[in-house]
């Protein structure tokens, strides 16, 4: 009995929680949204991956997706089974991943080149880096310099910014949403820009 209620207590938590950040998609309705669900997604990468930090960032690029894409829902009493199904599928490329070895940017690199000097051109990893930082307060460019550069845990950076390991990976989180909002935007004006030069050169071109 008391196993059911518990049982109740949560669904009704879940549906709660769903229900408002589909209604109204703001950053209260999304960290209520994230502190009912990410525990959960937690729970379900660790069991198939066997590591935490894995468990952690998949954890958070399903939460990143169902930000992006909460639109699509239809029938909201679907969500929990729409949101496994996007966790399924970053477990499935996560493994596909892992198999093929792919080899990916060091951020330690890039840290060492930010000390190394400061007047990297633009273009480059270090000045790319730093530009980006400068997006972030100051508490989210530590805690993006401890958890990708300086290859912290969660609980590593929680004890050393003396808040709740939840308030970190919603930091993380937050960083990853920002700066990706950005950079999104950064990109399609450049194709603008690329794409007007373009045109300039043709009209030079046929004059």
């Amino acid at each position: 009995m008391i196993d059911q209620t518990i049982a109740t207590h949560k669904s009704s938590r879940e549906c709660f929680a769903a229900d408002q950040f589909l209604k109204n998609p703001n950053e209260e309705s999304f960290a209520a949204l994230f502190n009912v669900f990410n525990p959960q997604l937690l729970c379900f990468f660790r069991s198939r991956t066997r590591e935490l930090s894995s468990a952690e960032d998949l954890a958070q690029e399903v939460m990143l997706t169902v930000y992006s894409k909460a639109s699509q829902i239809r029938d909201r009493a679907l969500f929990r089974g729409w949101l496994f199904k996007i966790a399924h599928n970053a477990l499935c490329r996560h493994y596909t991943k892992r198999t093929r070895e792919v080899e990916t940017i060091n951020l330690a690199d890039v840290e060492h080149s930010l000390a190394a000097t400061n007047d990297k051109p633009a273009g480059t990893a270090g000045f790319e880096f730093r530009d980006w930082m400068t997006l972030l307060d100051a508490r989210e460019r530590e805690a993006m310099i401890l958890r990708f550069v300086e290859q912290w845990e969660y609980h590593e950076i929680a004890a050393a910014q003396a808040v709740p390991i939840g308030t970190v990976q919603w930091r993380i989180f937050n960083c990853k949403k920002k700066l990706g909002d950005v950079l999104t935007r950064r990109r399609a004006k450049r194709a603008d820009s690329s794409a007007l030069r373009a045109r300039k050169g043709s009209h030079k071109a046929a004059a």
